[in-house]
């Protein structure tokens, strides 16, 4: 399983696609930072850019990959290696590779200009952002032998988590206005990995505030320490639920 990973590391890490999305990501974060007057300004316009442009990139490349090497799978599967050794390296391969090369990219920036822990949160959700939108990818390619509709499922759940979530939330603020729903929609916000994320990155950067009364309630839930690992813990179970899933279709499919 180790020499898998090893092989799907290195392949991807030197595809032109992934150091293309290395070079974007460096030169986004440069330029916010040099135009930005303060570390908290740069960071909150990062977020918003890492938060639309990674799990993107992440989910829509992983698909592709992943009905690219049917080929190798196959060949894989006629070797004496188990089922779930090469469905996890792939995903270990594909999932380092993305967040080698995000570390990399915005990693320097984000502690030069940015206050420390706000980097180190920030990197630390870009990183589970990419891991999440992996496994999710493998998810969407699992299901669907046809390219094409396995690339369409994946570009659909990329617009609802980062487009659609938003305006639903929206939507039910408004026709619930006169009940009190914040506290429900603290359990709405962990329904999605980027809602998560980008509440985790605003309460560290005070901007709770702009979120009116909501944002007081998110602060009272995710602003304590033990708020804070919980809403960690649910970003991780986002990555290995769907990973899981896919790893029991894989191991049933007749491929």
């Amino acid at each position: 399983m180790k020499r898998i990973t090893q092989f799907v590391l290195t392949d991807i890490l030197r595809n032109r696609i992934i150091i293309g999305y290395a070079v974007l990501m460096a030169v986004l974060s440069w330029t916010v930072f040099n135009m930005e007057d303060s570390g908290n300004k740069g960071v909150l316009t990062m977020l918003n850019t890492v938060l639309l442009v990674v799990p993107l990139v992440s989910i829509l490349f992983s698909t592709i990959y992943i009905y690219n090497s049917s080929e190798f799978i196959e060949l894989l599967l006629s070797q004496p290696v188990k089922r779930h050794q090469i469905w996890v390296s792939l995903f270990l391969g594909l999932s380092l590779s993305f967040v080698t090369a995000f570390v990399i990219a915005v990693g320097l920036p984000l502690f030069l200009f940015a206050p420390l822990w706000q980097a180190c949160l920030l990197l630390l959700t870009g990183c589970l952002v990419s891991v999440i939108f992996v496994a999710i990818a493998f998810l969407s390619a699992i299901f669907s032998r046809d390219k094409a509709k396995g690339i369409g499922i994946s570009i659909l759940l990329w617009l609802y988590f980062a487009l659609l979530f938003d305006g639903l939330v929206l939507f039910i603020i408004f026709q619930f206005s006169d009940y009190p729903i914040e506290k429900p929609m603290v359990l709405l916000s962990a329904t999605s990995p980027l809602d998560l994320a980008r509440i985790l990155n605003l309460l560290q950067i005070d901007a709770s505030a702009m979120m009116g009364y909501t944002g007081a309630i998110f602060k009272d839930y995710f602003g304590t320490g033990a708020g804070f690992v919980l809403a960690i813990v649910v970003l991780v179970l986002w990555a290995v639920l769907p990973f899981w899933w896919s790893l029991r279709i894989f191991k049933r499919k007749d491929l």
